[in-house]
């Protein structure tokens, strides 16, 4: 599972390489504010991964924890 979400941050992150499809033919501030826009995005979708990662490894490690309390051995 850590392979996956480690494969999707990296190409969530690759995608911010070169110019978006949506600023060429823009030139001078507009192609700089229209990039910076873009990277602001890819940001927002790589946070959004890792909260998606960091949520997934709490359920699996709680449901790891109540797995193992719930197949201990009983105190004599």
């Amino acid at each position: 599972m850590q392979i996956l979400f480690l494969i999707w941050v990296i190409l969530g992150a690759s995608t911010a390489s070169g110019t978006p499809e949506g600023c060429r033919g823009l030139t001078g501030e507009d192609l700089k504010l229209c990039e910076d826009a873009s990277d602001v995005g890819t940001t927002i979708g790589v946070g959004l991964i890792v909260a998606f990662w960091v949520a997934a490894d709490f359920i699996l490690a709680l449901t790891y924890v109540i797995y193992r309390l719930a197949s201990r051995q009983p105190r004599a």
